[in-house]
């Protein structure tokens, strides 16, 4: 095999209450990779779609071939590869766009190097395409879009990722016609958090785990309460809190801030819910001029696929 057509899926971060630590993957949208083996050591961009023309061809800077890059290296491989890269996620949008397609890339380069490494082995190289996103390698988004499902990040030093059973749910995202940059997004955070919050966080972190894990529905609505990160980044998304409050009044067991913004999640038990909190979303952000598009999905169990 000398050409594969990879799909690598959006995610939701942070999940309210999990700031960098917790993530989950959706069925659609995703970004697709087109890579093709070839005879020369080196690695070429040769077409980017649905970016605007946004992003760069230079392999050194794009999130989808730095990865590669990396794990070339680490294998002391030579092999080149043509990339094209097909953007279905918006740009920062707060969707995991970044991280999508470097788990893409990463994916169908091992596939072609005959599966050198195992899944979870690739995580640390796709982690390096959110570096040259947003200066920091992160895995909240390309956990979850690696490994599919909902994954935990228990930490960074040494990484250890681990992906959790759920019940079945569905998730409603919104996305504004807003931007959020997310290195703009982090530097706003303060470095401190006083201990009462803090404890309080905790244990809607706890909760939630507990609650996915028996299919506790009461107890993740309790849980997906955010009390550190969203009240800081609120104020970068117009009319967010109605927007939370009306997913919240169309029966969904919870909503937050996706990633670093502007997107919204809510969080649904039934499609027919999650129909009904996006609507009301949308109709919550129309009310401030702001334009927006839905997106609806089950959690994707699975993570990136061959097409």
């Amino acid at each position: 095999m000398n050409v594969i057509h990879v799909f690598a899926p959006a995610t939701v971060a942070n999940v309210a209450c999990g700031f960098d630590i917790l993530g989950f993957a959706l069925e659609s949208p995703g970004d697709e990779v087109i890579m093709r083996a070839t005879s020369t050591p080196k690695i070429t961009i040769t077409k980017i779609t649905g970016d605007n023309q946004k992003l760069p061809f230079d392999p050194e800077k794009n999130t989808v071939s730095v990865p590669v890059l990396k794990l070339l290296e680490h294998l002391n491989s030579k092999q080149g590869f043509e990339i094209e890269l097909h953007k279905n996620i918006p740009l920062s949008s707060g969707m995991g766009s970044s991280a999508a397609s470097a788990v893409a890339g990463v994916f169908a380069a091992n596939e072609l190097l005959g599966r050198p490494l195992s899944t979870i082995e690739l995580l640390p190289f796709a982690m390096e395409g959110e570096r040259v996103a947003c200066g920091s390698a992160h895995a909240d988004n390309t956990g979850p879009s690696l490994l599919g499902g909902f994954a935990i990040i228990r930490s960074y030093e040494p990484l250890d990722v681990t992906k959790i059973k759920t019940p079945e749910l569905f998730c409603a995202l919104i996305h504004p016609d807003l931007i959020v940059h997310t290195a703009d997004a982090r530097k706003i955070l303060k470095p401190e958090i006083p201990l009462p919050t803090a404890v309080k966080q905790w244990g809607n972190v706890a909760g939630l785990i507990a609650g996915l894990l028996n299919s506790d529905y009461e107890l993740i609505s309790r849980s997906l309460q955010d009390v550190v990160i969203e009240p800081q980044r609120a104020r970068l998304i117009k009319g967010f809190y109605d927007v939370k409050n009306a997913a919240l009044s169309a029966g969904a067991l919870g909503a937050s801030i996706s990633g670093s913004g502007p997107s919204v999640f809510a969080l649904c038990r039934t499609r027919a819910i999650a129909e009904k909190a996006a609507e009301s979303m949308q109709k919550a952000f129309s009310k401030y001029d702001v334009s927006s598009q839905i997106f609806l999905s089950k959690i994707n169990p699975n993570g990136p696929k061959i097409l």
